[in-house]
């Protein structure tokens, strides 16, 4: 069997406003957590705690994703600003 090869080179990475939207899905996880929090007595009886504590984790990972990211955008901007014209 013939190993599959492109005929065309891969398009450019598409840039978009990375930030906020790292920061957005980090909210509706933690809306999400802060949701459930109150049946917290109805997952445990039923086996499901583990629904808040996936949440829990989508934020806490998160956090650690805004972090990188800020860090990634502000890495960009000062290459840009270094690049010879």
């Amino acid at each position: 069997m013939a190993k599959w090869t492109p005929k065309h080179e891969a398009p450019e990475p598409l840039e978009g406003p990375v930030v906020p939207t790292i920061i957005g899905g980090t909210i509706v996880w933690f809306a999400l957590f802060l949701v459930q929090l109150p049946f917290y007595s109805w997952f445990c009886d039923h086996g499901h705690t583990w629904w808040l504590w996936t949440c829990l984790a989508g934020g806490g990972l998160g956090l650690i994703g805004i972090w990188y990211v800020k860090k990634r955008d502000a890495a960009i901007k000062r290459a840009a600003l270094q690049a010879p014209l």
